[in-house]
């Protein structure tokens, strides 16, 4: 017999163990995630007979959309089934119950992001299409360039309060501060950050985390164009072994959205994009 429900926390061995069957993470990085966000409530899993089979954990986001109006979002994380059960259409029934529980608790909209191209197209048939794109830029190389700032780390509460600010003109998706406390985490086992930088030009916010490589990924840059220019001249200076950073952007496909609601769903201009930037990956 087959249960979509959300989780208990009699759950959480299974889901760990799920968790690191799926994904090869770090215990230290699973720990972060149930130390600084889990709530039963927040997990949703499938189980056969008595067993956890797959999951999934989601935030709760906000889809923010100028002169429209902002929709409560649950951002789908960690889908995961377990190896010995793939190829069943468990992770399908999974999210088939997970949005009859967004929609008990009047949720409109579910994003994600897929972990890799190919699950683009296992979340395409489940609803979901393409609307969250980023943009890719390089840190400037010039060594003898003066820095007119310094990064300082900053904490998730200031964080989200500024990056709504600088994203309000843009269709994106905010993130409340617990969520950013999950990313604030999972940047510092890297030797990241949360970061602030007060530009002469503006306001800049910047989320980095460490790649395997030992270089350094710039998950987001949001700022004004003119900030962005600044920071980005002279990021190496602050972030040494600087690798790529995400700024918003149209270029590269990134997170998918679907609509729980017909009306909304209708009513939604396909062609547009939004700016999702954090995807916890």
């Amino acid at each position: 017999m087959l249960l979509v429900r959300p989780s208990v926390p009699e759950d959480v061995p299974a889901q760990r163990e799920l968790w690191k069957l799926a994904f090869g993470d770090s215990d230290p990085y699973i720990d972060n995630f149930y130390n600084s966000y889990y709530r039963p409530g927040q997990v949703m899993v499938l189980e056969e007979d008595g067993l956890v089979r797959s999951m999934t954990a989601w935030f709760d986001t906000t889809f923010v959309v100028p002169g429209q109006g902002e929709y409560r979002a649950a951002y789908l994380y960690a889908v995961a089934t377990h190896p010995d059960c793939r190829g069943q259409g468990l992770a399908g029934k999974l999210l088939a119950g997970a949005d009859e529980y967004f929609r008990s608790l009047n949720i409109p909209a579910v994003t994600t992001v897929p972990a890799e191209p190919s699950l683009h197209d296992f979340f395409g048939a489940n609803g979901f299409r393409e609307c969250f794109t980023y943009s890719q830029a390089a840190p400037g190389e010039d060594e003898e360039l003066l820095c007119p700032f310094a990064l300082k780390p900053v904490d998730a509460k200031q964080y989200a309060r500024l990056r709504a600010a600088i994203l309000a003109e843009i269709p994106h998706i905010a993130y409340p501060p617990d969520a950013l406390e999950y990313q604030q985490g999972c940047c510092r086992l890297s030797g990241g950050g949360l970061y602030l930088a007060e530009t002469a030009k503006g306001t800049a916010l910047l989320c980095s985390e460490g790649l395997e490589n030992g270089r350094m990924l710039v998950k987001e840059l949001v700022a004004c164009p003119q900030a962005q220019a600044q920071v980005l001249a002279c990021l190496n200076k602050q972030l040494p072994g600087c690798a790529a950073v995400r700024t918003p952007g149209p270029d590269v496909k990134f997170g998918m959205l679907k609509w729980l609601s017909p009306e909304l769903e209708r009513a939604w201009d396909w062609k547009s994009t939004g700016y999702l930037g954090l995807a916890f990956d």
